[in-house]
C-alpha cells in the first residue's frame, strides 16, 4: 500500500507559467515559497522552502488568468519524481502535482477582516466558468 499526499500553503515567488500540450490540455507551472518559523537556540529563525507546482485542465487556466506573483495560494495534491539522464548521469526533480487549488484572499488594510488563513478562503466548484471571481474559486483536477 502507498500514500502520495501533500499540503502545502505560500505564496507565489513569480507569475504563473501557462502553456497547452500537443493534445490540448493546458499546465500551468507555479513556484510557491513556504515558511517556516521556529526558535533555535533562543533566537527566532525563518526556514524557507520552495516547491514547484502544476496545475491542469480548467484549474490552470484560472490560476492563469487570476493568479500573479505574491498571491497566496494552499494546495493540495501529490508528489511527482521526473528522472533523465544527462551527461551520462541520472538527474532528478520532485514537483507537487495539484489535485487541488486554494486561491487565498489578498491581504487587506483592515485588521476586521478575515486573515489569509486555511479557514478563511472561498471556494467553488472546479467546473466554475472562467469568468468566476478569483477570491471565490478553487478547483479540483
Amino acid at each position: 500500500m502507498s500514500l502520495n499526499s501533500v499540503n502545502i500553503m505560500g505564496n507565489l515567488t513569480r507569475d504563473p507559467e501557462m502553456k497547452y500540450i500537443p493534445s490540448g490540455k493546458a499546465v500551468c507551472s507555479l513556484s510557491i515559497a513556504n515558511n517556516r518559523v521556529f526558535t533555535k537556540n533562543g533566537e527566532k529563525v525563518t526556514e524557507v522552502s520552495y516547491f514547484d507546482v502544476d496545475v491542469w485542465g480548467v484549474a490552470a487556466e484560472n490560476c492563469s488568468k487570476y493568479l500573479t506573483k505574491g498571491s497566496g495560494i494552499i494546495v493540495e495534491g501529490r508528489l511527482r519524481q521526473d528522472r533523465w539522464e544527462k551527461d551520462g548521469k541520472t538527474q532528478s526533480r520532485v514537483r507537487i502535482v495539484a489535485n487541488g487549488i486554494h486561491f487565498l484572499p489578498k491581504k487587506q488594510s483592515n485588521a476586521a477582516e478575515p486573515s489569509a488563513a486555511y479557514g478563511g478562503e472561498k471556494t467553488a466548484d472546479m467546473h466554475a466558468p472562467a469568468e468566476a471571481s478569483p477570491e471565490n474559486t478553487a478547483w479540483e483536477e
